[in-house]
């Protein structure tokens, strides 16, 4: 659940898709094909890969991962989107000790270096969730946290809801647990703009045009620099992210952008659900998110054991514009003991 493709692209209205970099006709192809994407790492015949492979799932498609370390705890990382890819958390790697965390990237479905169907009826919350639990028992995880951002949060409680017997703790990053709630926060901030901006947004919605480059640089400049992530560049993870996001799987399952939900997942709510969830679990926001930091501290009540954890400079990447306490949160968190 974050920005658009679109207003990314701004008034170029259009970038090369991860898909067109390996074929020109798109569909259902792996979108880089490197000479050992499809081994694993230490296979019988002694061929090094790094630690990526391509995994079986559900449908006869494979999905990407990757292993970071080789240390005794180990987290799998869901990225956010819906519909982009492990890209963004490679900043991972400068604050989890190989030695003590072995992490896994993971490319959903349709995203990053995972098979690209396009089938529109595989891109549902239901199936993702499916999807991860044939990810875990692929990679072997038995006791292992679940760490997810934004959409990918959702994806988190959602796993959790269901297979939280395989858990032993849960880490939801800059995500809110009902689509309700969001968009009610994100309509407070879009409140917030002047009066002219709004006007002009307004202009573009009433006449159906949200698609527009104008409505879509709009929101990069006065909604998405402020609540989606601070920097100035934006961190190049993060930029690369943007670019080779899947449109159809944003699209499916939010909408055109953060302010029409439309999508599948638009009436997604589990707040009468978070008394289930009973394994340890971090709640981390952003002072400046499109999440509400007072959603989080809702959360962290109706969860049994939740401790919540907000950036006061950070936005919805609190991983990058509020680096440091981010990642020292994430960590105390990560190393501390669990029970049994």
């Amino acid at each position: 659940m974050t920005i658009s493709r679109r207003a990314f692209l701004g008034s170029g209205g259009a970038a090369l898709t991860v898909p067109a970099l390996a074929s020109a006709g798109g569909g259902s192809v792996h979108p880089v094909q490197f000479a050992n994407s499809a081994v694993a790492n230490g296979r019988a015949d002694g061929v090094k890969t790094s630690g990526a492979r391509m995994v079986d799932i559900p449908g006869g498609h494979q999905v990407w991962v990757k292993q970071i370390g080789h240390g005794p705890i180990a987290v799998l990382l869901l990225h956010g989107g819906p519909g982009m890819s492990h890209f963004y958390f490679e900043c991972f790697e400068e604050f989890l000790p190989v030695d003590e965390f072995r992490f896994y990237y993971y490319d959903q479905l349709g995203c990053g270096f995972s098979d690209r169907p396009d089938d529109v009826k595989l891109w549902t919350v239901d199936r993702y969730r499916e999807e991860v639990e044939a990810v875990r028992v692929a990679l072997g995880l038995e006791r292992f946290i679940l760490f997810g951002h934004s959409w990918g949060g959702m994806l988190a409680m959602e796993y959790a809801l269901r297979y939280q017997q395989h858990l032993s703790a849960l880490v939801v990053s800059n995500m809110t647990a009902g689509v309700a709630a969001y968009v009610k926060y994100a309509n407070e901030l879009r409140a917030q703009l002047p009066a002219d901006v709004q006007k002009a947004m307004k202009a573009y919605e009433d006449k159906g045009d949200t698609k527009a480059p104008g409505y879509q640089q709009l929101i990069m400049d006065h909604l998405y620099s402020r609540h989606l992530c601070r920097l100035k560049p934006w961190p190049e993870p993060f930029s690369r992210t943007m670019r080779f996001m899947n449109a159809s799987v944003y699209e499916t399952m939010q909408g055109p952008d953060e302010f029409n939900i439309v999508g599948n997942y638009k009436d997604w709510d589990r707040w009468n659900d978070l008394h289930l969830i009973k394994t340890q679990t971090l709640l981390l926001g952003g002072r400046h998110d499109t999440m509400s930091p007072q959603d989080l501290q809702r959360m962290s009540r109706l969860i049994p054991d939740a401790r919540v954890v907000i950036c006061d400079n950070g936005s919805h990447m609190s991983m990058y514009d509020d680096q440091q306490h981010y990642f020292e949160a994430l960590l105390k968190f990560l190393r501390a003991p669990r029970r049994a």
